[in-house]
């Protein structure tokens, strides 16, 4: 009889446990998925910038194709993400392209003097600050739910509904790389 009640006892603590550690993974996955949805909200907003910025462009460097074509495979390809891990590899393209458009632009001075084109790069840098600060907010609602799946007892929780790590969204490699400041361009 005491076994019963001790084994009991057990099952109670142990549901309750766990029950609350479920109710948590899914308040975080929705925290998640809320994040998750204001980075792609900015990167949408990004991505709907870049048509004009490109096309500003290609009135001063029309044979930089390289670029532009860089740009528009990126774009694409951000289009056709479907996973977290597909959109943050093709943000991150896009990223590097935005960044060697920004490269050749530094060799026209006449179109950093265009009103249009600042207007855009205005916009394109509020637009990517406002990116960083959701990517942030994403990692950190990623760090807690990740945090919560690795510690005991939620662990077995996790374990046994099936509760996912999920990526973070890390910066592109390319971004890595201290960039190159040549003082000598005019």
């Amino acid at each position: 009889m005491r076994k019963a009640l001790h084994a009991a006892v057990l099952a109670i603590v142990a549901v309750t446990l766990s029950g609350c550690s479920y109710n948590r993974f899914t308040t975080q996955e929705e925290a998640i998925k809320g994040a998750w949805g204001e980075v792609q909200n900015q990167i949408q907003r990004r991505n709907d910038l870049i048509p004009n910025l490109v096309e500003t462009v290609k009135g001063y460097a029309s044979h930089e194709e390289g670029v532009f074509k860089e740009i528009a495979d990126a774009r694409s390809k951000l289009l056709a993400a479907r996973t977290p891990a597909e959109t943050i590899e093709a943000a991150n393209q896009q990223s590097t392209a935005l960044g060697r458009l920004l490269a050749v632009v530094e060799n026209y001075p006449n179109l950093k003097a265009n009103e249009q084109f600042n207007r855009l790069m205005d916009e394109l840098s509020g637009t990517e600050n406002r990116l960083s600060v959701a990517r942030m907010r994403y990692n950190e609602r990623i760090q807690e739910y990740n945090t919560t799946r690795r510690r005991f007892p939620s662990n077995v929780t996790a374990k046994v509904f099936g509760f996912k790590e999920y990526p973070y969204y890390e910066a592109p490699p390319s971004s890595q790389a201290a960039p190159k400041v040549d003082f000598n361009k005019r």
